[in-house]
């Protein structure tokens, strides 16, 4: 990827309570759908759907993977290319098997791969996922939802890091159930 900018654009589009978890320790995001979940397109759309759009693959851990599959009901993601992250075997329905496939490795080796594919635009989801990527330096765009709940502990959306990551407000958006939505560019 060389110098100046990087081919590969990574970005985030995640709900969060406003204490800053993205689901209760357990993994179950029961408060996040209650309140509105801004990444599922039900009723307002908050932005999602601009922004799934944009992307040429979603980016998500195994976790993320099989909460999403939990749902039942259609797949979410349409014919979109699903990446799921993994390094152990997983069951993928015939129903979307031609459209998510299983990949292993440390972030930087990912998005090469998926750069060799012709991905330039990728949606990085899931906790642990965000914050691989986030600390390698891969992730040039967040748009995180804070929703008006408070949850008191579960999974946080960000971890520890390998030296302080700056950022860039760009927009911060509020929405008449209370969920305010800001957009941040990753400066380094």
């Amino acid at each position: 990827m060389g110098g100046g900018a990087p081919a590969v654009i990574a970005g985030v589009f995640i709900g969060i309570s406003l204490d800053g978890f993205i689901a209760r320790e357990d993994g179950a995001i029961d408060w996040l759908t209650a309140a509105g979940d801004p990444t599922t397109g039900e009723g307002e759309d908050y932005g999602y759907q601009a922004f799934f759009d944009s992307v040429d693959a979603l980016v998500m851990g195994r976790n993320t993977y099989e909460l999403v599959l939990g749902f039942g009901g259609a797949w979410p993601y349409g014919k979109k290319p699903i990446i799921v992250l993994t390094t152990r075997s997983l069951e993928i329905p015939e129903r979307i098997a031609d459209t998510v496939e299983t990949m292993s490795g440390p972030p930087e080796e990912v998005v090469r791969r998926l750069e060799e594919r012709g991905m330039e635009r990728l949606y990085i989801d899931g906790g642990r996922t965000i914050q691989a990527f986030l600390a390698a330096g891969l992730i040039q765009r967040m748009i995180i939802s804070r929703l008006p709940i408070l949850i008191g502990t579960g999974i946080p959306l960000f971890g520890p890091v390998p030296a302080d990551i700056r950022l860039r407000h760009v927009d911060t958006r509020t929405y008449a159930g209370g969920i305010v939505q800001s957009e941040y560019e990753v400066i380094g």
